[in-house]
């Protein structure tokens, strides 16, 4: 898997502090965006994506479990708000959640290219970075 230099954007949406100071260290450490937003609200992620004068997202690293609006809330409200051109997009699903039901749930989401446990990894930051090159 190679690092690439096309100005790629990640977007991390995750409320834990910790998860988000370990999931930006990761994203830089495998050098495959050269940019990184990151929003600890799900709602304050939907108002990113409302001013289109700010910079695109390539990929989203989206928990599942946060207080005001959780991630398969944030999806539908994406979804019903932006409809094809949010559905582009490339999300990964990045969570501590053990429940089976929530997986499943995320198969019925087209956007969701992968469902992984916490931590983060290089490996797969560049996996979802070659996802990208498709």
């Amino acid at each position: 898997m190679s690092k690439s230099t096309s100005n790629k954007v990640a977007l991390i949406v995750d409320d834990d502090e910790m998860d988000q100071y370990f999931h930006q260290k990761t994203i830089k450490e495998s050098g495959a965006f050269d940019g990184i937003k990151s929003f600890h609200y799900a709602d304050d992620a939907l108002n990113y994506f409302r001013d289109e004068t700010n910079a695109p997202i390539d990929v989203i690293f989206l928990d599942i479990n946060m207080p005001r609006m959780d991630g398969f809330e944030f999806l539908e409200a994406a979804y019903s708000e932006f409809g094809n051109s949010f559905a582009k997009m490339v999300v990964v699903m990045v969570t501590s959640s053990l429940d089976p039901r929530d997986l499943e749930k995320s198969k019925k989401f087209g956007v969701i290219r992968d469902y992984i446990n916490k931590p983060l990894s290089v490996e797969v930051v560049l996996k979802v970075a070659d996802l990208l090159e498709d």
